[in-house]
């Protein structure tokens, strides 16, 4: 089938690639012509495990292109994945998916199918259909879906190949979309959700929501077990294995980042807010979450008085497998720590510290460097690189013997036997 894909960011691009592996002809278009270039090229402009191999098998199917008019007069099917950035208010910018409309009105001539895969608040794909009512296009020459996607930074081939759930919001008496969606991604196995327009816009809300809360809460908890010397991850198993509650986003960190959650619930506040609906456990997520730095920079300031330290942050991503900074909580890290007076040294194996950071910290481009001579080691990102270190050689190299482990995953009682002081998150 013939196909465009509007966006080539996480979500367009995998898309892009699986569904052209899928046997589809695929263009995928970007504005951005130096993307382009680079994707031509075979290069993928960011880290994804496993994406730039799949290209390569899948490239005799897709094409790379910022010809938004040839591409759309071609295709039958015409997938919308484009940013929907927060705004100074918190809603979210969908500048960019008008943009799209503007560019490709005048090329629906011909019945096309326009599925929207980015995440907009409930209503916008009626206000979708308004705009191609005001710019002249016949409703009877498009068909509107929502197909938002859940894919997860570092996962998201595996999540594309491999989802939980495929969930369809359709227009009532619309008979035709549903089926044809299922036979775009015929050789993917998964379960389908279907509903209305505004159903499946606001799925992709909750589902970050919750993911969020999941997230918060145990960081909470976390507080208290501090205060009572219980190990969070005994609490963190022992709840996980309710399966009303299940394990996964049970671990407790320094806090949630990246280009989803924070922005996705900012917009959802906002949109509760302009209903005037009373959400108060949705702005504590939030909330704990833009603590949770505060509280182990305090830590920190305790255990090493003298500001002018050197001190190692291991991981700049928000999560691992991903060279993604946006929201990091290493970034807020980083700045409160340099802001006290502490000369802070950073390592990441993908990530590079912005440019308008580069006064407040110093990137290496190992992990020794990094330690070397540091009176302090945080871990910021769980890195697998990080899970096993070589203890007694960092202990050699470091002037100090205090160790933050903002992930939990290194091993206490072992990092302790080599004489440094262990703090870890919710870990007595």
């Amino acid at each position: 089938m013939n196909i465009c894909v509007i966006g080539a960011g996480y979500v367009g691009l995998t898309l892009s690639v699986t569904l052209a592996s899928l046997g589809h002809y695929i263009q995928c278009i970007d504005k951005d012509n130096n993307k382009i270039q680079q994707l031509n090229n075979g290069f993928i402009p960011f880290y994804e495990p496993g994406l730039a191999e799949l290209l390569e098998v899948a490239r005799k199917n897709i094409v790379f292109t910022s010809n938004t008019v040839e591409a759309v007069k071609s295709s039958a099917v015409i997938f919308i994945a484009v940013g929907t950035p927060a705004q100074d208010d918190g809603s979210a910018d969908l500048s960019f998916i008008y943009s799209v409309l503007h560019d490709m009105y005048q090329e629906i001539t011909t019945f096309k199918t326009i599925i929207i895969k980015s995440t907009v608040p409930p209503g916008t794909c009626e206000q979708i259909y308004q705009k191609l009512t005001e710019l002249g296009v016949s409703p009877h020459l498009y068909a509107i879906a929502s197909n938002p996607e859940f894919l997860r930074e570092g996962k998201a081939l595996y999540d594309m190949l491999h989802p939980d759930k495929t969930v369809i919001g359709i227009n009532d008496g619309d008979t035709t979309t549903v089926p044809l969606l299922q036979s775009i991604y015929a050789g993917i196995n998964t379960a389908y959700v279907i509903t209305n327009l505004a159903g499946a816009e606001l799925i992709k809300y909750a589902n970050n929501y919750f993911l969020a809360t999941k997230i918060s809460f145990i960081n909470e908890i976390a507080r208290v077990s501090d205060k009572y010397q219980v190990d969070i991850q005994h609490i963190s198993k022992a709840i996980g294995l309710d399966p009303r509650i299940g394990k996964e986003f049970l671990k407790a960190g320094i806090g949630y980042g990246g280009s989803c959650f924070p922005k996705d619930l900012r917009a959802l506040e906002y949109l509760i807010k302009k209903e005037q609906i009373n959400a108060p456990i949705l702005h504590a997520v939030q909330q704990i979450n833009d603590t949770q730095i505060n509280i182990y920079v305090e830590k920190i300031k305790k255990h090493l008085p003298h500001f002018s330290e050197k001190v190692a942050v291991l991981g700049l991503t928000f999560k691992a497998d991903t060279n993604d900074i946006r929201n990091s909580q290493s970034i807020p890290l980083i700045q409160q720590l340099a802001t006290i007076g502490y000369d802070v040294h950073v390592y990441d194996p993908k990530g590079v510290i912005p440019k308008n950071m580069e006064s407040l910290a110093t990137q290496h481009p190992s992990l020794a460097e990094t330690v070397e001579g540091s009176h302090c080691l945080i871990l910021a990102t769980d890195w697998p690189a990080f899970t096993s270190l070589p203890w007694q050689e960092i202990k050699k190299a470091m002037n100090g013997l205090f160790i933050v482990d903002g992930r939990n995953i290194w091993n206490k009682k072992e990092i302790e036997s080599y004489g440094f002081t262990y703090i870890g998150v919710g870990r007595p």
